[in-house]
């Protein structure tokens, strides 16, 4: 899925926890396509919240 990477990227490039209204901000793509990546990233171990609502890229 391209977007993870678009998001991922935004992510590591923004260098703090975001939420996903930002990362829809920064990266253009729609909320929605935000929120199903990340549920995705979660469940696959790819971002963390450091922050209740923000997340992070897991530094591998």
């Amino acid at each position: 899925m391209e977007e993870k990477k678009i998001i991922l990227a935004a992510m590591r490039k923004a260098g703090e926890p975001l939420n996903a209204g930002k990362v829809a901000e920064l990266t253009g793509l729609d909320r929605k396509v935000v929120d199903k990546a990340f549920a995705e990233l979660k469940k696959d171990g790819s971002i963390e919240s450091p922050v209740r609502c923000k997340w992070q890229p897991v530094e591998k």
